[in-house]
């Protein structure tokens, strides 16, 4: 039999939460040998699950990636890329995870030199040159076909899972601790997530700003996430908008956090306007806080009945959702236990599970050559 390798160098943020999670899951129900690329920080940590590892020193992005992974992966027949950052001078069968086409899809990070110069170049050259596409929802299956030109026979649409981490802890517990935590006080609304265009916090917190102004409203809107460039201009804006004292940008978070963060909270809110998948809908789901999102991209995949929607860019729909969400206290327990059980459908180890056939196919038919 063919051999895999996975590049697993990246355990961070939503890229990392599907490589660590799906290596997880691989490890309990691969019936073929894994060998992952790691950093030496990772070393140990993956070590623990038994598998083969192979150490390198290359950074995401880097121009030293492109020699040291194919490097790595020249004895093996298989590479997996869980991102569109693969080499490019890799000879044998490259699968490659393509999570989304923000870097096409939305203009403000779309036009950047980054994206001009290095992600939609790749993003093409991947969808061309991988033997095999995964990704994590049909609307972003529809997306690297339209616009990638890639055959809709060569994509496993994977989804994803509620992270382990992820689990309701009690409300009023929560809500305490978070308040602790991030030093504010009182009810509040919940955003997670980076803060890209895309995520359009910007039109959160206008929508925020109306709610603020037309009626007693006593919530807090707490951010759990950063972008060192982002951050400042939203904070400004903010200020602008005369809530700079009930939003608070509370930066990285723990898993600890975040998890007591979703659970203590009245509703989450995703207004983003491009989104592969949108995993804050199912883990704020999955900790029994309902969520108010965009009817845009993948999240009505996400969010199927249990969420309640709005029009991204129409900020009187998103301010009118979020009130009539929280003016009912028999909607809000009605959404809740809905969102137990849409949350429950995603399972990390029926992700990896998608994986399988996939590698196995090519395993074989580096076998038979």
């Amino acid at each position: 039999m063919g051999r895999l390798i996975i590049d697993a160098r990246w355990l961070y943020t939503g890229l990392g939460a599907y490589t660590g999670q799906l290596i997880r899951a691989l490890h309990e129900l691969a019936p073929f040998a894994v060998t992952l690329i790691t950093l030496p920080e990772h070393r140990d940590k993956l070590a623990a699950y038994g598998y083969e590892l192979v150490v390198s020193n290359a950074q995401l992005y880097s121009a030293r990636e492109q020699l040291d992974i194919a490097r790595a992966a020249r004895d093996y027949d298989v590479l997996h890329v869980p991102h569109y950052n693969a080499p490019l001078l890799r000879r044998g069968t490259l699968l490659a995870s393509i999570h989304d086409l923000n870097h096409l899809l939305d203009p403000t990070v779309g036009h950047s030199l980054k994206s001009l110069l290095y992600a939609r170049p790749m993003l093409r050259h991947i969808a061309k040159r991988a033997e095999h596409i995964f990704t994590q929802s049909e609307y972003s299956k529809r997306t690297i076909i339209e616009h990638l030109g890639a055959e809709p026979d060569k994509i496993t649409v994977t989804c994803t899972g509620v992270p382990p981490h992820i689990f309701p802890e009690p409300r009023d517990k929560a809500r305490q601790a978070t308040n602790e935590q991030f030093a504010f006080q009182g009810e509040y609304l919940l955003f997670v997530g980076n803060l890209k265009p895309h995520k359009n916090v910007g039109g959160l917190l206008e929508a925020f700003a109306l709610l603020k102004q037309r009626q007693r409203f006593p919530y807090s809107l707490l951010i759990v996430g950063d972008d060192a460039y982002w951050r400042p201009l939203l904070q400004r804006k903010a200020a602008g908008l005369g809530v700079a004292n009930s939003v608070i940008f509370a930066g990285r978070a723990t898993d600890e956090q975040v998890r007591f963060a979703y659970s203590g909270a009245e509703l989450t809110i995703v207004p983003s306007i491009e989104e592969g998948f949108g995993l804050p809908v199912i883990e704020s789901m999955a900790c029994g806080t309902p969520v108010a999102c965009s009817n845009r991209a993948s999240l009505p995949e996400a969010g199927g009945l249990a969420a309640e929607y709005f029009e991204a860019l129409d900020i009187e729909s998103m301010a009118q959702t979020i009130e009539r969400v929280l003016s009912s206290r028999e909607r809000l327990n009605k959404m809740q236990q809905l969102g137990y059980e849409q949350a429950a459908k995603f399972h990390w180890r029926e992700c990896a599970a998608r994986h399988i056939p996939v590698y196995r196919k090519f395993i074989s038919v580096q076998s038979e050559t």
